[in-house]
């Protein structure tokens, strides 16, 4: 008698990523939100501040100056951690735990479909902006490193729900986990330039990852290829993503010892 033999990790990967792509399809309700409230807070502050932020010096593109924020909001939180947590609580994971699945592969596989998500929710949000009139001057390639900046920061971030989702199980607190967000978002230059901030938010803000990931951003619209910009921009996400992919496998790896 033959036994079956353990499938390679990267089949048990695709085989994860691949059930948790189809089920997007399948919720159109764990995208809409994510798109339209970003949408809907571009607009809006186009509308309210454009005209202030043309006084300032430095001949703003309001526009594109917003258009960075948008895409951090539309990818900022998106996740599959809520699956986790169903898979948790009608006892699915149990049964994956059992399976000479790699450990390893359930999150990672879940987290190719995270990025795979905010890929297109950036390109949406991209599109949206060329349809008001930002243009981007690094040109094409620029817009692909920018979509997928972009959607690296927003799969970095994913590992914060990901993490309470191992760890309590709960879907209300995995839905507060975009809280975490709030003073990244806030403290840093969302919705005016570095000099013009105040000069204890500016001290704030020059701590704040999210600083670097914007002005890497709006200097592949509004200037070209700036290493440096770029640079940081990288730097910015793969910090974040090591302190919350650290956490979530390490949850992951506590979840599977105590069951």
């Amino acid at each position: 008698m033959s036994l079956a033999k353990p499938s390679g990790f990267a089949t048990d990967v695709i085989s994860v990523a691949t059930r948790a792509i189809r089920s997007l399809l399948r919720e159109p309700e764990a995208i809409i939100p994510a798109l339209v409230i970003p949408v809907f807070f571009y607009a809006i502050n186009i509308g309210s501040l454009q005209d202030v932020a043309e006084q300032l010096p430095g001949d703003i593109d309001f526009k594109a100056f917003q258009l960075p924020v948008a895409i951090i909001f539309a990818v900022t939180g998106v996740s599959r951690a809520n699956v986790v947590v169903t898979d948790i609580q009608t006892g699915y994971l149990d049964k994956l735990l059992i399976t000479p699945i790699r450990r390893s592969a359930l999150l990672l596989g879940m987290m190719i479909a995270d990025f795979v998500l905010v890929f297109g929710l950036s390109l949406m949000v991209v599109g949206l902006g060329f349809i008001v009139g930002v243009r981007f001057e690094s040109g094409p390639l620029g817009v692909l490193a920018f979509l997928i900046i972009a959607a690296g920061w927003g799969l970095a971030f994913t590992g914060f729900p990901y993490t309470i989702a191992l760890r309590t199980g709960n879907p209300a607190a995995v839905n507060s986990s975009f809280l975490i967000f709030f003073p990244f978002a806030f403290l840093t230059s969302s919705f005016l330039p570095l000099e013009a901030l105040t000069s204890w938010l500016r001290t704030v803000a020059r701590w704040n990852p999210v600083t670097y990931l914007l002005e890497g951003l709006r200097s592949l619209i509004t200037e070209g290829w700036v290493a440096e910009d770029l640079l940081r921009a990288v730097a910015a996400v793969v910090g974040i993503a090591l302190v919350t992919f650290t956490m979530a496998f390490r949850s992951l790896q506590k979840r599977v010892a105590t069951g």
